[in-house]
């Protein structure tokens, strides 16, 4: 039933704020517009349609808070007036009640603030779509940040998710291209880190995660975590100071170099998933702000960790393939990469999807960021990706819109940069790690403990496996034993030339940094 009284809220709001007038006029279907007026004539539709479009999804709720907030940062595909005010939706929407805060404070961390703190400032400085934040001061002297999860946003976010489920099934049911889409599995992905989002523990230790990843960075600041002050739904860090990233003019005045930043932006995205497989997922302007202290001058600064995405191995190995042979536009090599996956037919033409895949991605190349439509680009990919049936993969989905968010960001602060040339040389260099000499000595050095608690155990495994054999009457057993005697030896053979390899690569490191010192 509540399913039911929820359309009947997004239908009320979109109604109220004239967003299908907003729809038909960017269509450029003037009759429709024409005849919803005379219909609806009761409407006040004086004000703007980037704040009537703003207001809409913040009576919503949190989840089209969020592709607002995603919308905000494609400036290319958003008209000025709207993409201007759905930007407020990245750190200005309306805060709830101080009161109901620190109710929420007492409840978590057992005290109230003016006894956790030296000083609890009531008013909130931020207001996000699913927390809002407060400054204050230990006792000890040091400034933080206290994030305070808003009350009621499991039930709100569930209720959003069960509609989007079964569009999901629906999608998936009745669209032709529904299987390959994995709209279910996609909505299950949102859900996940949605959910994950509202467990502020969960948060604090992606934060301290990312600051131990970036530990010695000059790229990156992370606040710190302080964990006597964490709860579920309340945490304290320190407090960072710097200039919102969309703040140009301010960063300019400042001195911040704008060319350099859109280049170390690059630099972090592609750290963050090649070499750690761990990034920040929610990189909209109004979670990162750039240093001005002279200290660490003109260095990002990562806030909000509620949503991060991870990528395995095999995810990095993937990408790095394609990624790679896109920068050298070596088309046939990412049609293979597609196929030996698996998520392309294992019966598909490689020249046919290498030629699509290269009508597509050439026009791009070699020109800044301010001539590429990416939205462009993607729709000529989902174009070619339904014609050879390439299946979506939700792992991926995170990594799609914080690639997006980038290049947002990247369009603001520097719109010459050209993208690919930046993003080349650390990728290159993550490959000549993982596939180089280097890689392998890093790979022998994780699996020795392994092998040093196998390698003992071989002997006794080999004679219980032989007593085992020996004692079979049955004379038809004979062969296997033999064919057992066999396969022994040679894994034994095998083994003895991979620890003989790793005792001499152990033994020549450790010479080549005696003769180096």
């Amino acid at each position: 039933m509540f399913k039911f009284f929820r359309l009947l809220k997004i239908f009320s709001v979109t109604i109220r704020y004239g967003l299908d007038e907003i729809a038909f006029s960017s269509l450029g279907v003037g009759r429709a517009v024409r005849a919803l007026e005379l219909l609806l004539f009761w409407r006040d539709l004086s004000a703007p349609r980037g704040q009537r479009l703003r207001c809409a999804l913040e009576e919503l709720g949190p989840i089209f808070v969020k592709f607002g907030q995603v919308l905000s940062t494609r400036r290319d595909l958003m008209p000025m007036d709207i993409a201007d005010e759905l930007a407020k939706l990245q750190d200005q929407v309306p805060p709830f009640n101080t009161d109901l805060a620190i109710a929420q404070i007492i409840k978590s961390l057992g005290a109230h603030p003016d006894e956790l703190f030296a000083s609890f400032e009531r008013t909130p400085v931020a207001s996000a779509s699913i927390a809002q934040v407060h400054f204050a001061v230990l006792k000890s002297g040091r400034e933080v940040a206290v994030k305070v999860l808003r009350p009621g946003m499991k039930k709100s976010i569930d209720q959003d998710v069960a509609l989007m489920h079964v569009a999901a099934g629906l999608l998936q049911s009745l669209w032709s291209d529904g299987r390959r889409l994995k709209p279910r599995e996609v909505v299950a992905e949102f859900d996940k880190y949605l959910h994950d989002e509202l467990d502020l523990m969960r948060e604090a230790a992606n934060g301290s995660q990312l600051r131990r990843n970036f530990s010695g960075s000059d790229l990156l600041l992370v606040p710190e975590m302080f964990w006597d002050y964490c709860s579920n739904s309340v945490i304290v860090m320190e407090r960072m100071k710097g200039i919102p990233i969309s703040q140009t003019q301010q960063l300019l005045a400042a001195g911040v170099d704008l060319k350099k930043l859109s280049r170390d932006g690059v630099a972090i995205f592609f750290t963050q998933i090649f070499r750690d497989g761990f990034f920040h997922a929610d990189m909209h302007p109004g979670n990162i702000m750039v240093s001005v202290d002279p200290a660490t001058f003109g260095r990002y600064i990562a806030l909000d960790f509620g949503i991060v995405g991870t990528l395995n191995d095999f995810d990095k190995d993937y990408l790095s393939q394609n990624f790679l042979a896109f920068f050298r536009r070596d088309y046939k090599r990412v049609a293979q990469a597609h196929i030996e996956s698996g998520w392309a037919p294992k019966d598909t033409r490689v020249d046919e999807l290498e030629a699509a895949v290269r009508a597509c991605c050439e026009p791009i190349f070699d020109r800044p960021l301010k001539d590429i439509s990416f939205g462009v680009v993607l729709l000529r990919l989902f174009q070619t990706s339904r014609r050879f049936n390439v299946e979506v993969q939700p792992q991926l989905v995170l990594l799609q819109k914080t690639l997006l968010n980038i290049e947002g960001l990247g369009r603001q602060l520097d719109p010459e940069l050209d993208l690919w040339k930046t993003a080349k040389p650390y990728l290159e260099n993550w490959m000549s790690e993982q596939m180089g000499w280097k890689g392998i000595w890093q790979n022998l050095q994780i699996e020795a403990p392994r092998y040093a608690h196998m390698i003992p155990q071989l002997p006794r495994l080999l004679h219980q496996s032989l007593s085992r054999s020996a004692d079979d009457p049955q004379p038809q057993l004979l062969t296997q034993l033999l064919q057992e005697q066999k396969n022994t030896n040679l894994l034994l053979r095998t083994l003895m030339w991979l620890v003989g390899g790793f005792l001499g690569g152990v033994i020549l490191m450790q010479l080549w940094s005696i003769f180096e010192y």
